[in-house]
């Protein structure tokens, strides 16, 4: 159970829940998942973009590495809701505590921003907002909403959360018609207690699975993190888990410790190793399938849905 506090002191800790824990050693990096400092002109100004339309993006909040790439394309992931987020997993950078009240003019801001990027795709994630009656879900759906109605031909990416005692959550957000349906497992069930626990496992399967149900034409996709302590036939086995519910897409990344308070960095999985899992997932029958040390979920994503359009048109006939 998480402690809920509040974090309109900006004083207070960014996550108060691990300010406890024992200190753990950050791993030196391997030269392979390196990059270099953000700061090119289409960086400066995709920022600026963010800024000045009051949006909050994941790839600030959760310190993804792959930030100088995608801002220098002008390619940004918001994150809806907020930036306080009710859970407080053990890998997760994003900060932990009472979120603020929904924000009604943010729908607009997003599909605005959208527009002002130009995007072809965009990927629209969220907090966990445990304390909202349907999770966030109508707010997922008005910006879906917002999006459609000024960037028409821009093609909507969801990452949700898991909507855990959520009743109708769920199919709120399908009956959007969002392009791509994502929700991320992160890590394989035997780290859950540890690296997720305010969530369930299986209830993520099941709600992957239920997506498909309520519109097979809907493309579903999952990721997660490994280093974070699993075994291989752990994983392998997850891949299934995820076939039996239709998953269409998965994506592999290396879990990167925030601070010296969150779940350490069991080890560094080499470039071979991703290749390999890749190998794999493909003879399982997922259509889409990026592995490698720095995948993230939104990562090249327009490219990638591009191609996940191409392979089932391919499996199609």
């Amino acid at each position: 159970m998480v402690t809920l506090v509040d974090n309109t002191n900006k004083a207070r800790p960014r996550h108060p829940e691990k300010a406890n824990r024992p200190d753990t050693e950050v791993l030196r990096k391997p030269s392979w998942i390196r990059v270099k400092a953000p700061g090119s002109k289409g960086y400066g100004e995709t920022r600026k973009i963010v800024k000045d339309n009051d949006i909050v993006t994941v790839c600030e909040e959760a310190g993804c590495p792959n930030i100088g790439e995608c801002w220098d394309k002008k390619h940004a992931t918001m994150m809806i809701m907020g930036e306080i987020c009710t859970r407080a997993c053990a890998f997760c950078n994003v900060r932990t505590g009472l979120p603020t009240a929904l924000d009604p003019k943010e729908p607009m801001n997003v599909a605005n921003t959208v527009k002002t990027l130009g995007l072809k795709h965009v990927v629209i994630t969220s907090v966990d907002r445990d304390d909202l009656a349907d999770g966030g879900a109508q707010h997922f759906v008005e910006v879906i909403q917002a999006v459609r109605e000024v960037s028409p031909s821009t093609t909507i990416e969801i990452l949700t959360p898991d909507f855990l005692r959520k009743d109708g959550a769920l199919e709120k957000v399908v009956a959007a018609k969002p392009d791509v349906f994502n929700h991320n497992l992160e890590t394989v069930p035997s780290n859950y207690l540890t690296v997720r626990p305010g969530a369930r496992y299986f209830h993520s399967i099941r709600l992957l699975q239920k997506v498909k149900e309520i519109d097979p034409t809907m493309f579903t996709k999952s990721g997660i993190m490994v280093g974070l302590g699993e075994e291989r036939n752990e994983v392998l086995q997850l891949m299934d888990d995820l076939r039996v519910a239709n998953v269409d897409f998965l994506t592999i990344g290396q879990y990167l410790q925030p601070t010296k308070k969150h779940h350490k960095v069991d080890r560094f999985v080499t470039p071979d190793e991703f290749k390999a899992f890749e190998r794999i997932a493909y003879t399982k029958g997922f259509l889409m399938v990026s592995s490698s040390p720095l995948t993230r979920s939104s990562h090249h994503a327009g490219d990638d849905f591009e191609k996940l359009r191409k392979a089932r048109e391919a499996k199609l006939g």
